[in-house]
């Protein structure tokens, strides 16, 4: 059995059937630059995006490790549309972490995505290396205990069908002042906009629009953080890490796994004149590059199955926490990239063409660099955990 087929989720959502035909679409959403709206309703229609809500919350209860086995499913059949699913599969997984850990601050999401509302993921800011430990946008505080959010969030996947967002700004106002502010606006706030402006390499389906906030209102009982800025061990940051870094890498192992598998397909079907005809699975270059392929991508199942496992578990790792979660980003998209242009190399010219697969999978695999963890953020957090912070 190969670490792919060990992989499978001990409970599925995503039947063969439902991927088949997610996959038959991916090319046309790309090619006119679509959100997937035919895929995001048999997903809605199939439960998946409640895979990771309690069944107490109207869910399906699937474990985060289950989750992530199906989007490396979902990834390899359709990278965008994953991608996008992924965003409201994070904050489901995190208000679900921190329910099982006695936290019942996001138990209004488990409610609401129970009965069918879709969470979008509005952190991302241009030039906010800083992520979730700073912000560009403001945060205004309320008479009534709400906040009005102000400013501009980029990468927001998902954006023509989420109900709710999720965003964070800062708070230089309040007595305490300053404070990170995390709360939810509907969509339908007048102060919430986003401009169509998804023109890109790849990952096209995802349609992950420019979001605008103009004085966008939490009511009370949405804003569920305010926090120092700064980094800090509070479970809502664990949980956004946790969900954010596993599943995204899952999304990139299903890349991973879709090229290894069009690579061997191109192997077969290749002929060499130099050989006679034979195919090019007989041409030992070839099947060095495929071997090393192969290498790389089943060096990613076991990882991603053990750290979601141990989020799963509420294991104890302490501060190995965050190298790991960064760690596994980082890995799954580096070797994502790596097996992508290898399959490119093994399939030839072909792949070069607008509308062939590999093509499409070069131009989406690309951008697992610009999701944070970046890889000099990543390798600045583990080499702090080994050898602590550098000194003043």
């Amino acid at each position: 059995m190969t670490a792919a087929e060990n992989s499978t989720p001990t409970r599925t959502v995503l039947t063969a059937e439902l991927l088949e035909r997610i996959h038959g679409r991916a090319e046309g959403y790309d090619r006119d630059n679509a959100f997937f709206t035919e895929d995001f309703d048999e997903l809605v229609a199939a439960g998946y995006l409640r895979a990771l809500v309690p069944t107490k919350f109207g869910g399906l209860g699937l474990s985060l490790q289950d989750v992530a086995r199906e989007q490396v499913r979902l990834g390899a059949a359709a990278p965008a549309t994953a991608l996008a699913v992924n965003m409201h599969l994070v904050w489901t997984g995190v208000a679900k972490a921190l329910h099982e850990r006695g936290d019942s601050g996001l138990d209004f999401l488990l409610e609401e995505a129970g009965r069918g509302e879709v969470f979008g993921f509005g952190i991302s800011e241009a030039g906010n290396d800083l992520m979730l430990f700073g912000s560009r946008s403001v945060a205004a505080p309320q008479p009534d205990g709400g906040y009005r959010f102000t400013g501009t969030k980029v990468f927001t996947s998902l954006s023509p069908a989420y109900t709710r967002l999720g965003t964070m700004g800062l708070d230089t106002e309040s007595a305490d002042a300053p404070k990170i502010v995390y709360g939810f606006v509907d969509r339908d706030d007048p102060g919430l906009s986003r401009k169509d402006d998804w023109n890109t390499l790849g990952m096209r389906a995802s349609q992950s629009q420019t979001t605008v906030l103009d004085a966008a209102y939490a009511r009370p009982d949405r804003v569920v953080r305010r926090l120092d800025p700064g980094p800090n061990a509070d479970p809502l940051i664990f949980a956004i890490f946790a969900n954010f870094e596993i599943l995204l890498a899952a999304v990139y192992t299903g890349v991973g796994k879709r090229a290894l598998e069009l690579a061997v397909a191109s192997a077969h079907r290749r002929t060499s004149m130099k050989n006679d005809g034979r195919s090019l699975a007989q041409d030992p270059d070839i099947r060095w590059r495929i071997a090393d392929a192969a290498i790389a991508q089943d060096a990613i199942y076991p990882q991603l199955d053990a750290i979601a496992a141990a989020v799963d578990g509420q294991a104890d790792l302490g501060a190995q926490w965050f190298p790991q979660l960064v760690g596994i980003k980082v890995r799954a998209t580096e070797t994502a990239r790596e097996v992508v242009d290898q399959a490119i190399r093994v399939s030839g010219g072909g792949s070069y063409f607008a509308g062939n697969e590999l093509g499409r999978l070069y131009r989406d695999v690309l951008a697992g660099i610009f999701h944070p963890s970046d890889a000099e953020s990543a390798h600045n957090t583990v080499a702090n955990a080994w050898l602590g912070p550098i000194e003043a």
